[in-house]
């Protein structure tokens, strides 16, 4: 019998249950999928605390990889007996096996496990998003990154280094700065110590950032704004503290600021682009050339414990379900 997380409302981790599903045969433009390794995300608790609204009772999880156990008619790039994996809706990933689109899978490489899949397809592919389609970044240039000993975080920095990029991260502790200085971070701010922004302003002569990463949003928010060179751009592309309020004046107050929320959903919808992204961060990832450690592995019936330590910062790097 398959398993799988669900919540019938929402709230705190408590709210997780493991249960008995039933998972029938796929329909045209589906496939089955075995579940090897399924990520876990922070994006996941936004979803389970109704931040993302989503019907209920619901599934959780939007990352994952495995074997495909089954196709449905009219599915062609992939076939019974693939390595895939996959990033994105519908809700559900946090299952022993499941049936889903077909589309939205991503053939894997030999060189990559399904365990380093899941750990950074979500992840990765942020990544490739921030650093190649957001702003025309270019060797030399310095950016601001939040949350450097994150998931996200790692592989960004890494990327960065191979792009000839300056990488100037926060973090909470000196665990977390060793870990970013391992994986490409220059330099480090202590955010719950240190002036955000002076110190951004010594590290760059006193300019400040062409671009700031925040994936913490309301407690850093302001300190993003005043660490941006004139006419910078805030890349909110996360809420770990929640929704920060932006005041369209403080955006002129501060050099005629350009905001962005981008969501990774939107960078790879048409397969074109999805393929050229997960192929660069493939090609990175096979070679050696960006590593994706697995800090963390759970039972998917610990969900509970998983969110409790996720939310609270005791997580650091990739973390992965293996059901």
């Amino acid at each position: 019998m398959a398993h799988a997380i669900r919540f019938h409302e929402t709230g705190g981790p408590d709210v997780l249950r493991w249960e008995e599903v039933t998972v029938g045969d796929p329909g045209p433009d589906e496939v089955r999928i075995r579940h090897v390794a399924v990520g876990l995300n922070f994006a996941d608790t936004y979803f389970r605390t109704g931040l993302y609204p989503a019907p209920l009772p619901a599934g959780l999880g939007v990352e994952a990889s495995g074997v495909i156990e089954a196709v449905g008619q009219d599915v062609t790039h992939v076939a019974e007996g693939d390595r895939v994996t996959y990033t994105g809706s519908p809700l559900g990933a946090y299952s022993t096996e499941r049936v889903m689109p077909a589309d939205s899978l991503i053939k894997l490489p030999e060189e990559i496990s399904c365990e380093t899949a899941a750990a950074m397809t979500m992840r990765g592919l942020t990544s490739a998003y921030l650093l190649r389609r957001i702003h025309p970044l270019r060797a030399g240039d310095t950016v601001l990154l939040h949350a450097a000993a994150g998931g996200v975080g790692l592989i960004f920095s890494q990327w960065a280094k191979l792009l000839g990029i300056t990488v100037i991260g926060t973090v909470s502790s000196e665990e977390k700065a060793e870990i970013a200085r391992a994986h490409g971070c220059d330099h480090i701010i202590y955010y719950r110590r240190e002036n955000v922004a002076k110190r951004v302003r010594e590290l760059t002569g006193g300019q400040g950032v062409p671009v700031v990463f925040d994936s913490i949003g309301k407690d850093t928010v302001a300190g993003s704004m005043a660490a941006l060179r004139r006419r910078g751009l805030l890349v909110c592309f996360g809420t770990a503290s929640g929704v920060p309020p932006l005041d369209a004046m403080q955006l002129a107050v501060h050099g005629s600021l350009f905001v962005t929320r981008p969501a990774l959903a939107d960078y790879i919808a048409e397969p074109a682009e999805r393929a050229a992204l997960a192929d660069e961060l493939f090609g990175h990832v096979a070679s050696g050339r960006i590593t994706v450690e697995i800090n963390q592995r759970y039972a998917l019936q610990d969900a509970v414990r998983a969110h409790r330590e996720m939310e609270t910062g005791r997580t650091t790097g990739s973390s992965v379900f293996v059901p």
